[in-house]
């Protein structure tokens, strides 16, 4: 909650300044293979809902650290660990049978963007403490002017583009797209655009056999490169004839070629990546041709207006839609340093993705260790209620959701100790939404929903069962090793140096 950010240098020697796990174990080199079983939990969480790879790791980790003390209880490995294995998966399922009594309240309306901003507040505060209001009235404003009405919402419709100057609260959204590019020709506005896009180079075409030419004389040369020219002067005079007045390559683009695009007033962009090709056909609604051949009117696309514009010292080539219901929108991050900008973007894929989880499940759950507290307290009298020894591990399973609030509290420097006896006895109460008050000086809990700190439940029961699979996977490797046949592989007959073989 407060700052912790992270210096990551990876192989690379790039640095990483963040709080985000999900980045710093990407970047991290993890040898040991638990620790592995543990990073690729947090990473299955990062595709599944985009957020909340801190707690599956956490979770996890103290999920492993507890079973070590079943273990060390005295009873042998082998039994131990199938005990506590049956122990955290009945816990699991029942954590996730009390999770949707938790849900505190549901998102009403994903097209009213004070309230979508409201909901990805907490998501943000955890990357950008400080920017959270600005931030997340930005991603909210670009999320709801995407949303189809099927309600299918794909994160890849949102782009971000990252240009170094003024300060955060320079950023801003744009329906369209923007490229961090200049225009090639002397044309650098167009309104009410008909777009060409083409996947090959602007140029003319060369033959697919090789051809020689006896020239004889200057004549000839003369008439040689004119017909060249006239080829090309055909081709670009065709496309302009077509109706279309901004042509986008994704290729190079020739000197003659450049010459007749602003001869027939066309104004060129230039885009070195296929995808971003990609998403401009799909942000305008045009077909990208493979040959310079002229385009159909259902090949071209359309956007009210295309521009060069000037963003800091930075040119930028904008496809602006006026109506905000266009395929793709554009949050345009401003900031004094890569860095900031990178972490920047990292909140703004957060609150996106929270956005996205909120289209597939409305229902949200309190932050703060809330929902955490009222898991433990009601597992822990499940616990009471079985028989046998997988009581312990249910117990302990249990206990291991004190580690979030513990983690919050330790990272806000107040005594974890207090804050959990706190929080338990106003949930002994029946108070299920009171969380760990951040804000507080000393050790102090409040009411999560009036607090507006909430978590998707999705997020939540994902995190739940992919940190309980990855702690259930580790433990069973003991099993497996148990169930390897003893006395090892037999040697083949007729292999004399078969003890040697083995020594080496």
């Amino acid at each position: 909650p407060l700052g912790m950010n992270k210096m990551v240098i990876n192989h690379l020697e790039k640095l990483f300044v963040t709080n985000d796990a999900a980045t710093i174990l990407r970047e991290l080199e993890v040898q040991h293979p638990a620790a592995k079983m543990l990073v690729m939990a947090s990473h299955m969480q990062e595709q599944e809902v985009g957020d909340g790879t801190n707690f599956v790791l956490v979770f996890a980790g103290v999920l492993l650290e507890l079973a070590e003390d079943l273990l060390r209880m005295g009873l042998s490995v082998s039994e131990a660990s199938y005990i506590v294995i049956e122990g955290y998966e009945k816990a699991c399922k029942k954590a996730l049978e009390i999770l949707p009594d938790l849900v505190c309240c549901s998102a009403k309306n994903l097209r009213d963007v004070e309230e979508v901003a409201s909901l990805l507040h907490t998501s943000v505060m955890s990357k950008q403490y400080g920017n959270e209001q600005f931030l997340a009235k930005l991603i909210a404003q670009a999320c709801v002017s995407i949303l189809p009405d099927s309600g299918h919402f794909n994160v890849d419709n949102i782009r971000v583009c990252k240009i170094v100057g003024a300060g955060i609260s320079a950023s801003s959204v744009l329906h369209g797209m923007v490229f961090k590019k200049e225009t090639e020709g002397d044309v650098t506005s167009v309104k009410d655009a008909k777009i060409a896009v083409y996947s090959c180079p602007f140029d003319g075409m060369i033959t697919e056999t090789k051809g020689t030419v006896l020239i004889k004389n200057a004549e000839e040369l003369m008439n040689f490169s004119k017909g060249e020219e006239n080829l090309m002067d055909l081709q670009v005079k065709a496309i302009a004839d077509s109706g279309a007045n901004v042509v986008v390559t994704g290729g190079k683009v020739a000197d003659m070629a450049l010459h007749y695009a602003n001869k027939y007033n066309l104004m060129l962009v230039r885009l070195n990546s296929k995808w971003d090709l990609r998403r401009l056909c799909k942000t305008v609604g045009a077909t990208a041709l493979p040959r310079l051949t002229p385009p159909t009117l259902e090949e071209m696309g359309h956007c009210d207006n295309v521009y060069l514009s000037e963003v800091g010292d930075t040119q930028v080539v904008v496809f602006k839609h006026e109506k905000e219901d266009g395929a793709i929108s554009t949050i345009l991050i401003r900031g004094s340093t890569d860095n900031l900008m990178d972490d920047i973007e990292r909140a703004v894929d957060d609150g996106v993705n929270t956005f996205k989880v909120l289209t597939r499940d409305k229902r949200l759950v309190p932050g703060g260790g809330a929902t955490e507290i009222e898991l433990a307290k009601q597992i822990t009298s499940y616990g009471e209620t079985c028989p046998g020894l997988d009581q312990y591990a249910i117990k302990k399973f249990a206990e291991a959701f004190e580690a979030i609030p513990r983690a919050l509290a330790e990272n806000s420097g107040v005594k974890a100790n207090e804050v959990i006896s706190k929080l338990y006895a106003v949930h002994q109460e029946g108070n299920k939404n009171v969380g760990f008050d951040i804000e507080a000086e000393a050790a102090a809990v409040k009411d999560m929903l009036e607090a507006g700190v909430l978590d998707t439940y999705l997020g939540k029961s994902w995190g739940i069962k992919l940190a309980t699979n990855a702690a259930v996977t580790v433990l069973r490797v003991d099993q497996i090793i148990m169930a390897k046949p003893a006395g090892g592989p037999k040697p083949p007959s007729g292999k004399k140096d078969w003890d040697e073989d083995q020594n080496e």
